[in-house]
């Protein structure tokens, strides 16, 4: 038996202030591919997300609508959960929000922590000031030229185009993102982050650290070198964790960049009441042999390995990110996908009309982890069809429907296999190693790549042996060749379920397979019942249907 490891897993928290698309899920996934294999392999998880309910984009978004933040953050923290949990199938031990009592009290409680260790303090700056608007502009609300990379629309804390972070009197021909206005600038007091006191330590610990991607390494290396900066960690806005000072309560507040990644910790002490051991987080966050993962897209990198680690530094005695899974961007059609501009697949509407695990297949097979990758509606139903379906599905159709009419009774497996049968068995078994050692390194694409291989081997070995002709003259050599295909898939079953959670269970529910932990399972009786086909067709009607939503 191994040693059971606490394996927490952070995926980030989106912004509730519209709904989610084809891109989020591409940073996502592989966190709840990782929940589900290591559960599946005895170890103990947390598994943390939620939506991101404050800050400049979702004030802005009720600006826009004429209504409060708290209507809007609401509206789409339960769509975010409806499509990730119902639709996508993702297995969150938690999935919470940032305007709870909790998460208040644990942010208020880190502030006043730092504020007296001196890491957090006060100082007078000039911000950008709207004269027409008659406010202070936060950084959504205002907008210009990244002095980094020359982005037309950068915002005022960060370039979405390069990833930089940036202070608003940084960019070049900024304007009020409401009126159109040019701000002018005026003096508030906020308080800041001493950001640039963990200059030396971060980068020693970015250098020793292991098992991150390398768009994370290099990305926070660079950063880092170029000098970290105290960075303002209020905002002139109401929405959001109020400063727990006196005099602050009101018209400022703890701003999102700061407040949110706390929400890490902030779930698993509410999840920890929710199951009545307060302690729990404790177990993953005072504990020294524990694993963090932390899963999200490239413009996520800096706070994850910058900025969440420096307030873990200063806090002390928490535990820092082991393994960063940072993707790439994923684009639709060639173009960034664009929340304000209308222009994604819109995971909602995806997951009502699709299988969600075709999705899940393609985004690993296809998405963006080491590398940009685009995505477009035929190679989805391209690669759906030929590779999910033609491959693997048909695989499991061709064994499944042909025992079920002609072995009711069920297949006894050999009980001595030749040396080819013993190879076939052997890397099946084999494969549970090198798949788990892949989704561990966070190469989910290598993973799946090694299922695959095994679906071709037994596609191969199906057809060598052809028990659809054999059943004519031979019975017991169809029924061998069938039982030892059914076990293969039955290993595929648990080998797949983390990527395919859906697929998995609709196998394992065919032959009375209880899917429980990774690894090899035992030979026994196969039988099939119940059995309707994996996964449907996806026809050029749909795509053609899914192509005109874009254009219009």
């Amino acid at each position: 038996m191994h040693n059971i490891r606490k394996i927490f897993i952070g995926a980030a928290w989106p912004y509730a202030n519209g709904s989610l698309h084809l891109g989020h899920a591409s940073a996502l996934i592989g966190s709840d591919i990782l929940a589900r294999y290591f559960r599946l392999h005895g170890d103990d998880v947390l598994f943390v997300s939620g939506s991101d309910c404050h800050g400049t984009p979702i004030a802005f978004e009720a600006d826009r609508q004429g209504v409060s933040p708290s209507e809007i953050a609401e509206k789409y923290h339960k769509e975010f959960t409806e499509t990730l949990i119902d639709g996508l199938g993702f297995s969150y031990d938690i999935f919470t929000k940032t305007a709870t009592e909790n998460h208040y009290k644990f942010v208020q409680e880190i502030f006043l922590d730092l504020y007296k260790k001196g890491f957090i303090y006060s100082k007078e700056t000039e911000l950008p000031y709207c004269k027409k608007c008659n406010k202070f502009l936060p950084d959504r609300y205002i907008e210009g030229e990244c002095p980094h990379c020359h982005f037309s629309s950068a915002r005022g804390d960060q370039c979405d185009e390069c990833g930089s972070l940036i202070d608003p009197k940084q960019l070049i021909k900024p304007k009020c993102k409401i009126c159109g206005n040019v701000p002018v600038w005026k003096n508030s007091e906020h308080f800041y982050f001493k950001l640039s006191a963990f200059q030396e330590k971060i980068l020693e610990w970015i250098k020793n650290s292991k098992g991150w991607r390398k768009n994370a390494k290099n990305f926070s290396t660079n950063f880092v070198n170029r000098g970290l900066q105290d960075r303002a960690i209020t905002r002139d806005i109401s929405w959001g964790v109020p400063i727990p000072l006196p005099g602050y309560e009101k018209n400022k507040s703890i701003y999102v960049w700061f407040e949110a990644v706390c929400g890490y910790i902030s779930a698993c002490k509410e999840i920890s009441i929710k199951i009545g051991n307060n302690d729990l987080w404790k177990d993953f966050w005072q504990n020294e042999n524990s694993i963090h993962y932390y899963v999200h897209g490239k413009d996520n990198i800096p706070f994850h390995t910058i900025i969440w680690p420096s307030i873990l530094f200063a806090y002390g005695n928490l535990h820092l990110p082991d393994r960063i899974i940072s993707s790439e961007y994923l684009t639709l059609q060639g173009k960034q996908f664009s929340k304000s501009r209308r222009w994604a697949v819109w995971l909602p509407d995806f997951v009502k009309n699709f299988d969600s695990d075709t999705l899940r297949y393609y985004l690993i097979a296809n998405g963006p982890e080491t590398s940009d990758s685009d995505f477009s509606w035929k190679e989805y139903q391209t690669k759906t069809n030929t590779e999910l379906i033609g491959h693997f599905g048909n695989l499991v159709n061709r064994v499944f429907s042909f025992v079920a009419k002609n072995f009711p009774e069920g297949l006894i497996f050999p009980e001595e296999l030749d040396k080819n049968e013993a190879l076939f068995l052997k890397a099946a078994e084999e494969a549970f190693e090198k798949v788990g050692q892949a989704i561990e390194a966070g190469k989910f694409h290598e993973g799946l790549n090694l299922i695959f291989k095994l679906v071709e081997k037994s596609n191969h070995y199906l057809n060598d042996t052809s028990p659809w002709t054999a059943i004519k003259t031979d019975r017991k050599k169809a029924e061998r060749s069938l039982a030892i295909t059914g076990h293969i898939i039955k290993c595929i079953s648990v080998l797949i379920s983390p990527y395919l959670p859906k697929t998995s269970q609709k196998i394992s529910l065919d032959i009375d397979f209880e899917l429980k932990e990774w690894s090899y399972p035992k030979h026994s009786t196969l039988v099939v019942h119940n059995f309707k086909p994996l996964y449907k067709k996806i026809e050029d009607s749909q795509i053609e249907k899914e192509k005109e939503k874009l254009l219009s």
